[in-house]
């Protein structure tokens, strides 16, 4: 089993999240009441939806990690799972969003925002880094 079907087995079994089809068409979704919180993309990678005001907050921790990619503007961060600790980076991520989504409508923040679809290429590290 890949490190990304084992996450969405675990994710699956939260009491606050359930499967549903992908807004993007790509891959498989797990939501919340308030709204799609996570996409599993072909591969390893994984889309997250924190919301504006998350990214925002947590910012220097999220791009502080290599796995993680940031799409300007966006509200979903992406997350390559490549390792074990990543799975559990997944499920904090998971977390904060769930929380997040709980306290919406926020300032900034569009429901339904659109995932980080991989068909697109996600700017690199560099990118975002100004590197």
């Amino acid at each position: 089993m890949t490190l990304a079907a084992d996450a969405l087995t675990q994710l699956a079994t939260w009491p606050d999240l359930s499967e549903a089809e992908p807004s993007c068409g790509t891959g498989r979704a797990l939501r919340s009441p308030h709204g799609e919180i996570v996409h599993f993309h072909s591969g390893n990678d994984v889309d997250v939806y924190l919301t504006a005001r998350a990214i925002r907050q947590f910012q220097e921790h999220l791009t502080a990690s290599t796995a993680v990619r940031l799409v300007p503007g966006s509200q979903w961060v992406t997350l390559r799972l490549d390792l074990a600790g990543e799975v559990h980076l997944l499920m904090t991520l998971v977390s904060l969003a769930l929380r997040a989504h709980e306290t919406w409508p926020v300032p900034d923040d569009v429901p339904g925002a659109e995932c980080n679809d991989h068909d697109r290429a996600a700017p690199s590290r560099e990118y975002l880094s100004g590197g």
